[in-house]
């Protein structure tokens, strides 16, 4: 006698399209993972070119809900990069790193330290300002970028270093560090320090400003400008000297 098929319950079927929904997101996963911008990079590239060929970046979905590309800006030639996070939202809407709060306590800390803010090339890992809105939904919340956002985005800030070919790199909080340095790189316990890396021949890492501003009160706040400060002051005398020897 013939075996008589039995017919799949509702439940099966409904675990068969759970599988395969979440087969689908892996994939989808697993392709936004190995997508980046290292197509889009031109040949012999310069910060005026990279700047061009970033403004239509679409290697992640960030650029979807930001108003441009943030790209790094400053002294091509200089002889120290700034390297932070992601835009925030008024770098967003400005198309310029470094102009809203976060980048007034850096300028800040480096006219203290006898750095001038022209002397420096700032940028970002992300070139995308990724944010999610308030409960309200008046105010757009900065959210970290994913690693595959950061991965997509890496050739941009490879070729920007290539491009300027810093003698000091600073990377600014946990997202850069470890992006540039190691995911298991402390920013809380090796700030300040020198450490070797080939991307520069003076590497560091401190907070990002923005963390100042986050402080519970004022006393956390002058305290932790300050720890900055004194950790750029360690690079201060190294640029110094580079531009003497220059």
């Amino acid at each position: 006698m013939a075996n008589v098929g039995i017919a799949p319950s509702s439940q099966d079927l409904e675990f068969r399209c759970a599988d395969a929904a979440m087969t689908k997101d892996l994939k989808a996963a697993r392709s936004k993972s190995q997508q980046t911008a290292a197509p889009l990079i031109p040949p012999k590239p310069t910060l005026a070119s990279l700047r061009v060929a970033a403004a239509s970046c679409k290697a992640c979905d960030l650029w979807e809900r930001a108003t441009q590309t943030v790209f790094g800006e400053g002294d091509a030639h200089a002889k120290v990069v700034f390297v932070g996070e992601q835009p925030g939202d008024r770098e967003d809407l400005a198309g310029h790193p470094f102009v809203g709060p976060a980048g007034r306590l850096l300028d800040q800390a480096l006219a203290e330290v006898g750095i001038a803010r022209s002397d420096v090339y700032v940028t970002n890992v992300v070139k995308h300002f990724n944010w999610a809105p308030d409960q309200r939904g008046k105010r757009r919340i900065h959210k970290k970028p994913r690693h595959w956002e950061i991965n997509a985005c890496r050739p941009w800030l490879d070729a920007e270093l290539a491009a300027v070919k810093p003698e000091v790199l600073v990377c600014l909080g946990a997202t850069a560090a470890q992006a540039l340095l190691g995911k298991d790189f402390s920013v809380m316990r090796q700030h300040g320090e020198l450490v070797e890396s080939p991307l520069a021949p003076h590497v560091i890492a401190t907070v990002h400003p923005s963390s100042i501003l986050r402080a519970i009160d004022d006393q956390s706040r002058h305290e932790q400008m300050q720890s900055f400060v004194d950790d750029l002051r360690k690079i201060a005398p190294l640029i110094h000297k580079i531009r003497k020897a220059a």
